[in-house]
């Protein structure tokens, strides 16, 4: 298992005492395995070094306000590729099956095109691959860093690091039109609501841009004999 990838998933998920307790760990196995530039590392640390000195109450809803309640800052991908159209339904369930055909199973409240849940998947695979995989949502992942450094945010190294790993860098004009959409403050909750009700976008130039991510992702998922096993919930 790539190690690497399981820090960065578990640096997304909600915070809770245990992944505080974990902070110091997270940072060895990032310094250990040496994958991502020392710069980048070092912006790890100072998210990582929040975890394990901030209060966890403080870090939960600094966690929600980002991540839950601002849609440009959504952890789910395919927000950022269909929004709430159709197609973003099949989208899952084939994402679903790749994770199943590879062993891991999910319970049925969690969502495919989850960032850590799609990172603890890669983190299964060859690294060749999995970079290569990485590389197709490059563009969101910087586009997610640039907003949350406007907010100063440690969150930004997180991306950063994924852009880092990833095969091709993203593209500057996939970038920009993502960047030209709304990003609301998540105080303000009439912007908020403004944004949610948006009608969905396609992000990039023109449809293809969404079809060869996904065909992409899909492409790259292969199947892993000694994956561990997930039950479902």
């Amino acid at each position: 298992m790539n190690r690497t990838l399981k820090a960065l998933s578990a640096l997304l998920t909600y915070p809770t005492a245990d992944l505080v307790t974990a902070a110091g760990e997270i940072g060895a196995v990032l310094d250990a395995e040496q994958l991502l530039p020392a710069p980048v590392r070092a912006q790890l640390r100072t998210l990582i070094d929040e975890f394990a000195t901030g209060d966890l109450y403080d870090l939960q809803e600094r966690y929600v306000l980002l991540f839950d309640r601002t849609r440009s800052l959504s952890l789910h991908l395919f927000e950022h590729v269909h929004g709430e159209s159709r197609d973003r339904g099949q989208a899952m369930i084939d994402l679903k099956s790749q994770y199943e055909q590879a062993g891991l199973l999910i319970g049925p409240s969690e969502l495919p095109d989850f960032l850590p849940l799609f990172l603890e998947y890669l983190a299964t695979q060859p690294l060749k691959a999995a970079c290569e995989t990485l590389s197709q949502p490059a563009h969101i992942f910087a586009a997610l860093a640039e907003r949350l450094r406007k907010r100063k945010s440690a969150y930004e190294s997180v991306f950063r690091a994924l852009i880092a790993l990833s095969t091709a860098k993203p593209k500057d004009d996939e970038v920009s039109a993502l960047l030209e959409l709304p990003d609301p403050d998540a105080t303000d909750l009439a912007a908020l609501d403004a944004a949610w009700e948006d009608q969905p976008v396609n992000f990039g130039p023109g449809d293809g841009c969404k079809d060869g991510l996904i065909a992409r992702v899909r492409g790259a998922m292969r199947p892993a004999p000694d994956m561990p096993q997930r039950p479902r919930q």
